[in-house]
C-alpha cells in the first residue's frame, strides 16, 4: 500500500525479479485474501521474527524463527500494495496511512528483538533502528515535496535488507569463529559486550546515515534552485 500519486522508485539489486514473483502471486492470490489481510501478516512475520530472537537466548537454533518470521514479514509487506495494484482497488490515503504505521511497529520489533538477542547488543540495535528510520522519514519528506517514494537506497531496499538479517542469523548459528571475539564498551555506568556482529551492524547503520546525508545534500541543492529566494529578500542579505 502507499500514496499511488507518487512516482515509485525502486532501483534495488533484486527489484526487477521480485516484482515479476509479487505480480504472479498477486494474480492467483484468493480474492478474499486482502490487501489488510497481508499487511497483518507481515505483522505476524516480524512478531514470529521478535519470538525467535527472544528465545535464541535459550538456543541459538531458534534464530531459524528468525529466517521464517521475515520471510512470512515479506511476504505480507511486499504482497499488500501489489495485491491492491493488480486488483485496481488501491485505496491511496487509507493505505498510506496504514502502510507507514505499520512499518513503525514492524521494524521496532525486528530491530529491538535483535537487540535482545546475542547477535548484537540493545545500544547497537537501537542505533540501528534509529538508522532505519531516519532513512524512512527522508523518504516521506520527498514524498511531499519531491512527489516521489523512494523505496531503495544505493541498491538496498527493505528485501535486501530482510536478506541481510537472514544471512547474519545463519552466521550466527553455523560459524562460531565469527562470535568469539568481544570488547568491553562502557556506556555510563554500563558496560555492554561489543561482538563482530555488533561491529557489522553499526558499519550497516553508518552506511545507512551515509545515504541519508548523501541524499540530503544533493536533494537541498536540487530544491534551492528549484525554489530560490524572492528577489526582495535576497536583496537583503
Amino acid at each position: 500500500m502507499g500514496n499511488e500519486k507518487a512516482t515509485r522508485i525502486q532501483t534495488s539489486l533484486l527489484n526487477a525479479a521480485e516484482k515479476k514473483v509479487l505480480v504472479a502471486i498477486a494474480e492467483r492470490m484468493p480474492r478474499k485474501v486482502t490487501s489488510d489481510t497481508l499487511t497483518a501478516i507481515g505483522v505476524l512475520g516480524a512478531f514470529i521474527a521478535f519470538i525467535g530472537f527472544v528465545l535464541s537466548n535459550l538456543n541459538l537454533q531458534w534464530l531459524w524463527l528468525v529466517v521464517v518470521g521475515l520471510f512470512v514479514n515479506w511476504y505480507g509487506d511486499s504482497l499488500d500494495g501489489t495485491v491492491a495494484r493488480v486488483r485496481k482497488a488501491q485505496r491511496p490515503v487509507y493505505g498510506y496511512f496504514l502502510d507507514h504505521n505499520v512499518d513503525v511497529l514492524n521494524e521496532a520489533l525486528v530491530f529491538i528483538g535483535a537487540g535482545l538477542s546475542p547477535i548484537i547488543s540493545l545500544p547497537v540495535a537501537l542505533f540501528a533502528l534509529s538508522g532505519y528510520f531516519a532513512i524512512s522519514i527522508y523518504t516521506y519528506i520527498c514524498q511531499v515535496v519531491n512527489d516521489e517514494f523512494r523505496l531503495t537506497y544505493g541498491k538496498l531496499g527493505p528485501t535486501e535488507f530482510r536478506l541481510l538479517i537472514q544471512l547474519l542469523c545463519i552466521c550466527f548459528m553455523y560459524i562460531p569463529a565469527l562470535t568469539a571475539h568481544h570488547v568491553d564498551v562502557a556506556f555510563g555506568n554500563e558496560v555492554f559486550l561489543f561482538g563482530n556482529f555488533d561491529f557489522i551492524a553499526m558499519g550497516i547503520t553508518l552506511l545507512l546515515y551515509g545515504l541519508y546525508i548523501c541524499s540530503f545534500i544533493k536533494d537541498k541543492r536540487r530544491l534551492a534552485v528549484r525554489d530560490p529566494l524572492p528577489e526582495a529578500n535576497e536583496s537583503l542579505h
